[in-house]
């Protein structure tokens, strides 16, 4: 064999190996670059949460200073110095919703919070406040409540612990 055809026949198989080799690559390709970079999705997710959060008016009640006049976002939706009294059954303030496992939503799952939302029931049985508009958010889409859920856990941490409840008659400290 001449170098003339060893070099045509080297040219055929490598040209024979590209073009098994290239569809693999381009579809490799379009994954990468056709796929959302990692977190995008959870970053959509949380976005979409902190809207809902924000137009359901959340900070009003979660908030400490809120119902004050001076909320502190420094510590937003990290619970509310402010009770809300319900003659016959007890006063209650907004809790914190911020991931602190000691005072907020920390050692909730987010299945945990969006049970919540959905059923007015706490992951140890106990109902939400009456003023809670659980029915109202029950009707939120699958995705809606996972947002509100992811939201809540990306949030810092801040440590407040709220006071109560308190049962009628039970003296507040």
């Amino acid at each position: 064999m001449s170098i003339h055809e060893l070099g045509s026949a080297a040219t055929r198989v490598a040209s024979q190996a590209a073009r098994r080799a290239l569809p693999a690559a381009f579809a490799a390709l379009v994954a990468v670059i056709g796929s959302p970079p990692a977190g995008a999705t959870d970053s959509k997710l949380i976005e979409r949460g902190e809207y809902l959060v924000t137009i359901g008016s959340c900070t009003d009640c979660h908030t400490p200073g809120h119902f004050l006049g001076k909320p502190d976002m420094t510590r937003h939706l990290g619970g509310s110095e402010v009770g809300f009294e319900i003659p016959g059954i007890g006063v209650f303030y907004g809790p914190n919703l911020t991931p602190d496992d000691e005072t907020g939503l920390g050692r909730w799952s987010e299945r945990d919070i969006v049970a919540a939302i959905r059923t007015g029931r706490r992951p140890d049985g106990r109902m939400l406040a009456p003023m809670m508009p659980w029915a109202a958010l029950a009707k939120l889409t699958d995705s809606d409540a996972e947002a509100i859920a992811a939201y809540l856990k990306s949030l810092p941490p801040v440590s407040n612990k709220v006071p109560g409840p308190f049962g009628p008659g039970e003296e507040r400290s």
